[in-house]
């Protein structure tokens, strides 16, 4: 009696676990709420972006719905709506000019212009033409105006043509054959009015890079502002292409690009010119490593100018007035830090008499007005909040229109809202006050606004509202999501935690399958990118639904982001936490998700996975190696495993500089012995942002270590997988989890539509 009881148990078990394998079906629910799939398909109007009028007498926009696709457009004299052009008239033209049949709800115009109330430009099937709203036709215009020659510059008032000649800077007249030589110490390598573009590409060892061109005239004609690029020292990093159909032997590629450390790096030299004397002026400050770059803005008092620039290390970072005339210069602010400063910018106001300054100095970043004349410092805004952006200054009333976070009580702090305040510090005003996550794009006159709001639980709506006053004068569209509501979808789950500090809360959103049940276990999936520059938890309902975590969790798993201590957009303390210890930010993450598993019996803390691309991707691996007990699972794509063999940049702003034993200790490569569980490392192998070396060096270690793991290249992919790569990506991605997170036998034949 008993053993028939056991095998009666045995196979209702296997009948169960049959019942729960992995189907096409499920695969094919998954790739249904692929973003492709998706957006304008079965879900519209979940994103919106304005295109105003020049003349700030409207704009149009683009309005979605199940069998329209319709070019609208709202005039503010009268305000109205209507449409942009009769969208018949112009199919039924546009198909005899291109002689095939052309759908007025699904017009194929791409690079549309608005040129005057009777008249828009546009890109159709590679041919240009235009129309006339006032008569109604349509002619092919073939000499649409292209960009200008980058390679040259013309002054403001028309005079003369800047351009670059034998690597030195030259102007010509415009009006007769006038020919002046400004540079004359230019040469290979050293490079009058020049510039190191980030993807500058050499094919071979000593192949030319792409010519660059750069200057900055003066408002009056008189001065030019430039630099000289100085490429002697600067060494380079090296790729081979192994993706050209026609060839048969890798393409060497190299570019230059200094690591964390390098003296031997590509540096700018700030240079200014009087026209009339020809006269060279340097600008007094040290030459600047091209990774930090520099800015530099004229003022309308003749020869003047702002110099802004970080100091190597990102700790010092200044603002300081150039006076060409007298050979002068004036530090008119200096915002230093122990760890690192980031995000540090200036707005000039339309006088010129204040410039509004962020900064960090109070302990949370906020606005500060800087009176030019007197170098006068009055903190605007305060509190515990985060100022994200100043969207402009308003001319007339000196207006400070800005975004920020976490001012609002009760709300997420990530969601940003709009403000104003005037340049006194007095009067700030809230102009957006529903719930949501707020982005604005304002008409050039700063009369209106459009605001599109929305949260990861609340479909988008967009408004048009008066910039003064935030009132909203009209709706523009709301997004219709019943499309994803037949297929069972629910919106992620706002969850919180307690952050590692004991104090702090973090935030973040788990994706559930369709079908969900309260009853069983399953495995999550940690979609992680600690990266310090920013925050990756969707605040809006678009990038909820977009950044396509719903189709991993119809496969059987629950999906998890959180934005931890030590990424962006909270106090400078909160932020600090990442400084120098990048290898530790996934601490909570892990406490993230055991604080979940104690609420909700569903998660299974045995099964953990994670997945995250370039430091998304030192994320997944180094998941594996400081935390093995933890994390069973994890894909790395495009991951810069090792800070010490990345670009100087973002390393030296937050892991420090120079290069201490920090990076060393908290490399995944020197970690490698540490790998317990599955690891799938890719990348693009012509790599030119994250160089895949890395990825080999710890594919290296790896095999030294005598570790199982497995690893995919891309030859011909770049930063980012496109095209037939970017989807046989995903599928591994997906099949790596499925396989040996779930434990279920992947699907690998299915379509993608």
């Amino acid at each position: 009696m008993k053993q028939r009881l056991l095998v009666l148990i045995l196979s209702t078990l296997a009948i169960t676990v049959h019942a729960q394998s992995i189907t096409s079906s499920d695969y094919a629910r998954a790739v249904s709420f692929m973003w492709d799939n998706v957006n304008n398909k079965k879900a519209f109007n979940m994103a919106l972006t304005p295109n105003f009028f020049p003349d700030s007498t409207g704009f149009w926009f683009t309005s979605y719905s199940a069998n329209n696709k319709s070019y609208e457009q709202i005039t503010f004299k009268p305000l109205k709506r209507s449409p942009l052009f009769d969208h018949g008239k112009l199919a039924a033209q546009l198909g005899e000019a291109l002689k095939e049949s052309i759908d007025s709800k699904a017009l194929p115009l791409e690079n549309l212009k608005y040129v005057s109330p009777t008249s828009i430009e546009f890109t159709a099937k590679r041919k240009n033409f235009h129309w006339n709203n006032q008569t109604g036709s349509l002619t092919g215009k073939f000499d649409m105006q292209g960009p200008a020659n980058p390679l040259e510059s013309k002054s403001p008032d028309g005079k003369w043509i800047a351009y670059s000649e034998n690597y030195n800077l030259y102007i010509k007249s415009t009006t007769g054959g006038e020919v002046k030589q400004l540079s004359t110490k230019g040469a290979k390598n050293y490079e009058y009015a020049s510039f190191y573009g980030w993807s500058d590409i050499i094919e071979g060892e000593s192949g030319e890079r792409p010519k660059r061109f750069s200057v900055n005239w003066s408002p009056d004609s008189k001065y030019i502002q430039t630099s000289i690029c100085d490429l002697r020292f600067g060494r380079k990093m090296y790729l081979l292409d192994w993706g050209v159909d026609t060839l048969y032997r890798a393409r060497l590629l190299s570019y230059y690009r200094g690591s964390p450390g390098d003296t031997t790096v590509v540096h700018l030299v700030p240079i200014a010119f009087d026209i009339s004397s020809g006269k060279e002026i340097r600008l007094k400050m040290p030459r600047v490593a091209h990774e930090n770059g520099y800015g530099f803005e004229w003022l309308t008092q003749s020869g003047t100018g702002l110099l802004r620039y970080n100091e190597r290390g990102f700790q010092k970072a200044q603002l300081i007035k150039v006076d060409l005339k007298n050979d002068s210069q004036e530090t008119l602010f200096t915002e230093s830090s122990n760890t690192n400063i980031d995000g540090f910018s200036y707005f000039l106001s339309d006088k010129q008499e204040k410039l509004v300054i962020t900064s960090e100095k109070s302990g949370w970043k906020h606005l500060y007005a800087l009176d030019i004349k007197t170098k006068a410092l009055k903190q605007l805004t305060s509190g515990s909040y985060f100022i994200n952006s100043v969207v402009d200054i308003a001319p007339k009333d000196g207006l400070v229109y800005f975004l920020a976070s976490g001012k609002e009580p009760g709300k997420n702090p990530y969601q940003q809202y709009l403000y104003s305040i005037s340049l006194d510090g007095k009067n700030q005003k809230l102009l957006t006050p529903e719930d949501g996550n707020h982005d604005i794009y304002p008409s050039p006159d700063l009369r209106f606004f459009v605001d599109v709001y929305s949260t990861p639980q609340s479909p988008t709506v967009s408004v048009l509202r008066e910039m003064k006053t935030g009132k909203i004068v009209s709706d523009i569209t709301r997004a219709d999501i019943s499309g994803l509501k037949e297929m069972k979808w629910s919106a992620p789950e706002s969850f919180t935690a307690l952050g590692k500090d004991g104090k702090s809360t973090i935030y973040g959103l788990l994706w559930k399958p369709v079908g969900f049940d309260p009853s069983k276990k399953y495995p999550i999936v940690d979609n992680s990118y600690t990266g310090p520059h920013g925050q990756i938890v969707p605040r809006t309902f678009s990038r909820a639904v977009g950044i396509n975590n719903q189709p991993l969790a119809e496969l059987g798993f629950i999906v998890m982001m959180v934005d931890g201590l030590g990424t962006a957009g909270r106090s400078k303390e909160f932020h600090n936490h990442s400084y120098k210890k990048m290898g530790y930010n996934l601490e909570d993450h892990v406490r993230a998700i055991r604080q979940l598993s104690k609420q909700y019996s569903w998660i299974d803390t045995t099964r953990v996975g994670i997945f995250g691309h370039s430091a998304g991707g030192y994320d997944a691996g180094h998941a594996m190696v400081q935390y093995p007990d933890f994390y069973k699972v994890a894909v790395a794509s495009s991951a810069d495993h090792d800070f010490r063999m990345e670009k100087a940049w973002w390393p030296e702003m937050y892991m420090g500089w120079p290069v201490d034993s920090a990076y060393h200790q908290q490399s995944t490569i020197t970690m490698a012995s540490k790998l317990k569980g599955k690891l799938l490392i890719t990348h693009g192998g012509i790599d030119e942002n994250v160089n895949p070396s890395a990825t080999f060096k710890l594919a290296e270690m790896l095999v030294r270590a005598d570790k199982q793991f497995d690893m995919l290249i891309f030859p011909s992919q770049r930063h980012g997988y496109v095209g037939p790569q970017q989807f046989y990506f995903t599928k591994r991605r997906w099949n790596y989890f499925v396989e040996h997170l779930r434990g279920d036998k992947p699907v690998w034949d299915f379509a993608w539509k």
